[in-house]
C-alpha cells in the first residue's frame, strides 16, 4: 500500500485566510504526519518551494501561492521478530488473514517501537520481507484499539495484487460499530472529506481544505439499543480513523471512543476502548482470483457491552 521507493509530492494552495502564516507552520498542519521540525528540515533541503522558489522556514505567506512539498521515501528501519501469539483466521502460501486483538499496534511508530503485528508476523513468517521488511506484508491497517480482520501478503506478487484491489476499492470491509443516537434512515452514505485536524495533529477531521481526501462510509442499522445503535459500516475508502471521524461528524460518536467521543462525557458501559470491530473482509485471492470472504465474531468485551446495552434498553425499545 505504501510506496517506499518513490518520494511523495503534495501541491498546496494557500487560502487568503492564511495570509501572514509562516510557511513551515502552514505545511506542517496541511500535510498529514509531518511535524514542524521535519518540515523545517525539508525546507533546508530545498524540498519545499513557494511559487517555484525555495524559501526559508520563516517565510511569510501572502495567500494565493502554490506550495510544492516533496517528501523523500522513508529509510528502511530494523524490524526485529518477536514471538507474539497471533490469531490466524486463514493462511496459505500467498496470504495470511489475521484476527487482530484490540490493543495491538499494526506496525512500529513513534511510541510503539515493538510489540506490533509486524514484529509478530516476522517471527512467525521469517521469509516475509515484503515492502523491504519495513512493514512486512501490511496491506491495510486497523487502529490500535480496533479489533478484527486484516489481510497480509506473504510475498511481493501477492502484495501488488492486494494493493491494486485496495486502490481500486474492490475489497469488502464491513465493521460492527455501536454509536450514540438513532438514524432517521435505516441505510445511508456519509460522504465527507477527511484530513488532519488543523490544531491537533493526533486527530483527523472532516475538512474541505485542499488537503482533505474524499471519504465515503456506507452504514446500515442492525439494532437499536435505547440511546444507542448497532450499525454495519462498510468502507468505500480507507482514510485514517474514517468511521470514527464520520460518526462524530454526524453527531453519532462511537461508544467508548476516547478521541472522537464528542464533548459530552458518556457512559461506556464498562468498555475500555471504542466499540469498533472489523467483522467481514472480502477480496480476490492473488493467486487464482477467486473471491474469498472471512467473518470474525465480536470479541468477548464487545459482546458483554452489547448485552449491557440490551438490558439497559429494556424490553420495549
Amino acid at each position: 500500500m505504501d510506496n517506499v521507493t518513490e518520494p511523495d509530492s503534495f501541491e498546496l494552495f494557500v487560502p487568503p485566510d492564511d495570509s501572514g502564516e509562516r510557511v513551515d507552520r502552514f505545511v506542517a498542519r496541511s500535510v498529514a504526519d509531518l511535524s514542524r521540525s521535519y518540515v523545517q528540515q525539508l525546507i533546508d533541503e530545498g524540498r519545499v518551494v513557494v511559487n517555484g522558489r525555495m524559501v526559508r522556514a520563516s517565510h511569510s505567506l501572502r495567500g494565493g501561492e502554490r506550495v510544492l512539498v516533496t517528501v523523500p521515501p522513508p529509510q528502511p528501519t530494523s524490524l526485529q521478530p518477536e514471538a507474539i501469539p497471533l490469531c490466524i483466521a486463514y493462511e496459505d502460501a500467498d496470504i495470511v488473514v489475521v484476527d487482530k486483538p484490540a490493543g495491538m499496534v499494526v506496525h512500529p511508530a513513534p511510541g510503539h517501537p515493538g510489540g506490533t503485528l509486524a514484529n509478530a508476523l516476522l517471527s512467525r513468517y521469517p521469509e516475509m520481507q515484503v515492502n523491504g521488511g519495513i512493514r512486512p506484508g501490511i496491506v491495510h491497517r486497523l487502529d490500535q484499539d480496533t479489533s478484527g480482520l486484516l489481510v497480509v501478503a506473504r510475498h511481493d506478487r501477492a502484495m501488488q495484487a492486494l494493493t491494486e484491489q485496495q486502490r481500486a476499492r474492490q475489497m469488502l470491509k464491513i465493521y460492527l460499530v455501536v454509536v450514540a443516537g438513532h438514524f432517521k434512515q435505516r441505510e445511508g452514505v456519509i460522504d465527507a472529506p477527511i484530513g488532519r485536524h488543523p490544531s491537533d495533529r493526533l486527530r483527523m477531521t472532516v475538512t474541505h481544505r485542499p488537503t482533505g481526501r474524499d471519504a465515503r462510509t456506507h452504514y446500515r442499522v442492525r439494532e437499536e439499543l435505547g440511546d444507542y445503535t448497532l450499525l454495519e459500516a462498510q468502507l468505500e475508502t480507507g482514510r485514517t480513523h474514517q468511521i470514527r471521524v464520520h460518526m462524530l461528524h454526524t453527531n453519532h460518536p462511537v461508544l467508548g471512543d476516547q478521541t472522537y467521543g464528542g464533548r459530552r462525557p458518556r457512559s461506556s458501559f464498562g468498555l475500555n476502548r471504542q466499540f469498533l470491530h472489523a467483522h467481514r473482509l472480502g477480496f480476490c485471492h492473488p493467486h487464482d482470483g477467486t473471491w474469498r470472504e472471512f467473518v470474525s465474531p465480536l470479541t468477548d468485551d464487545l459482546e458483554a457491552t452489547l448485552t449491557k446495552l440490551r438490558v439497559a434498553a429494556g424490553p420495549h425499545q
